[in-house]
């Protein structure tokens, strides 16, 4: 026998997500600050271009410490399962030194 009964706390919430076309074109990004506080997570997404040594902050996101959290956790299963379907993911454990360099000639004003 069957129970197809699920109690309240388990059932799947739906949530209906909007993404607009400006929003779903995406920013690139291909550096990512952290700074936090007691009460938020502050991650700031840059676009560094080669041979600029000025770098913009494409886009802010402010979260909660438990969001981060859910962040990080979700980040991880994410790249375990990209691995697995696709291989290793080479490099990630470097940190990057300043002034990155691109492999072209620094930039004059």
């Amino acid at each position: 026998m069957e129970d197809d009964t699920t109690p309240d706390n388990e059932q799947q919430q739906q949530i209906n997500v909007e993404l607009s076309d400006e929003v779903a074109e995406g920013i690139y990004s291909n550096l990512a600050m952290i700074a936090h506080s007691n009460s938020e997570f502050v991650v700031d997404f840059i676009r560094l271009m080669p041979g600029i040594p000025k770098a913009k902050v494409k886009a802010r996101i402010i979260m909660t410490p438990d969001h981060a959290k859910r962040l990080l956790l979700a980040l991880k299963d994410n790249i375990e399962k990209y691995e697995k379907a696709f291989g290793k993911i080479e490099g990630g454990s470097d940190a990057p030194r300043f002034p990155l360099n691109f492999g072209g000639t620094l930039g004059e004003a």
